[in-house]
């Protein structure tokens, strides 16, 4: 996001504008309350969420990562196991599957919908695979179906990792309903964000519930005992009582969200630019709109040039990371992943994003590439 951009990339004060007073009266409550962490609010919105989602149980923690590490741990996963997910994406995914001890293996993305390509994890199952991780990321679904037809006959677990994708669908169903567990991100600029971080571990399966719970404060169940080992991952009650009120506009927030990404889809129609769509079951909540081209950063500065926001998501696979690099895998070994972190950017999207300014940004785009056209 550039912050002096006339026409923002993200905007999460526009966010907290909009449903200012609603907040301001969830923070006073809380303040007044006097119950600060894992209070009646952290419960209530755990039991709204889950809800929401489709599923029996949430447990709120301190951020997405942290959600997908306890929800890779409460599903069993630990040193000595592999688990499958995709390069192409937020580095938070892969920190979260080493921090369970585990150890990740990347494989390749569906460049249409950039999402994990049922056709690699396959390929890439070996006798200590454990789980698989697919990323729901900009707001499309990963094929599910296909994904749980390979883990299931093999008892794999399925831990999804729906950061950007708070109410997206796949075949009627919610992401975060489909696997084992999901772990969601409140990060402010999310389809559902908080004014921190804040994060959540949703499932069906009560064992992995309670395990998570217990996870989440040491392992206690009476406190100061540690009947497991555990860590410190709390949402926090004003962060909860902030996001049950988000949590009641998500759904239009959404609307929103998927309005002006059909207004970019028409104007843009003639850019010769990669677009983004929904593909067959899903329903996309765009968290994103990422177009797609190889003079991606000739676009930026085109834009920048014009007091437009832009973002890259994101700018180097994770194999590709001096962190990981060479251990999990090496240039050219995840070629659409690699072809996709040279090409996409974000352009503007917010559910308070006036359409003047989409078509403002639309114009800029084309007017560049009519440039590059009469060259």
């Amino acid at each position: 996001m550039t912050v002096q951009a006339a026409v923002p990339q993200a905007d999460p004060r526009a966010s907290y504008l909009a449903h200012r007073v609603e907040i301001d009266q969830a923070i006073a409550r809380v303040l007044a309350g006097g119950r600060y962490i894992l209070g009646p609010e952290t419960q209530a919105f755990e039991q709204e969420f889950a809800a929401y989602v489709g599923v029996g149980h949430g447990i709120g923690v301190g951020s997405g990562t942290e959600a997908l590490h306890l929800a890779l741990t409460a599903c069993g996963v630990g040193p000595g196991d592999e688990v499958i997910s995709v390069s192409h994406t937020a580095v938070a995914t892969v920190a979260a599957i080493e921090l369970s001890g585990a150890t990740p293996v990347l494989v390749d993305i569906d460049p249409a919908t950039y999402t994990l390509d049922p056709q690699g994890v396959q390929a890439a199952i070996t006798p200590r695979t454990t789980a698989i991780v697919p990323v729901h990321l900009y707001g499309h679904p990963a094929d599910m179906a296909s994904l749980l037809s390979i883990a299931r006959p093999r008892g794999l677990r399925v831990v999804e990792d729906c950061a950007q994708s708070h109410g997206a669908m796949w075949a009627g169903k919610r992401t975060g309903a489909w696997g084992d567990a999901a772990a969601f991100s409140f990060y402010p600029t999310k389809n559902l964000g908080g004014l921190g971080d804040g994060g959540m571990v949703v499932t069906d399966d009560p064992g992995v519930a309670e395990r998570a719970r217990l996870l989440r404060q040491y392992g206690w169940r009476d406190r100061y005992v540690s009947a497991v080992p555990g860590w410190n991952s709390r949402l926090d009650e004003l962060q909860a009582a902030i996001l049950r009120v988000k949590l009641a506009h998500l759904d239009s927030d959404n609307g929103a969200r998927q309005a002006l990404a059909g207004r970019y889809a028409a104007r843009l129609a003639g850019a010769g630019l990669g677009l983004p769509g929904s593909r067959g079951d899903a329903v996309h909540v765009y968290h994103l709109y990422v177009v797609r081209d190889p003079r991606r950063e000739d676009l930026r500065a085109h834009l920048a040039g014009q007091g437009i926001g832009t973002g890259i998501h994101y700018p180097v696979p994770v194999h590709l990371q001096p962190a990981y690099r060479g251990r999990l895998g090496r240039v050219g070994s995840l070629p659409q992943s690699e072809r996709a972190a040279a090409e996409v950017l974000s352009l503007p999207l917010f559910p308070e994003l006036h359409a003047d300014r989409v078509e403002a940004v639309a114009a800029a785009v084309l007017a560049w590439a009519r440039r590059g056209a009469g060259r």
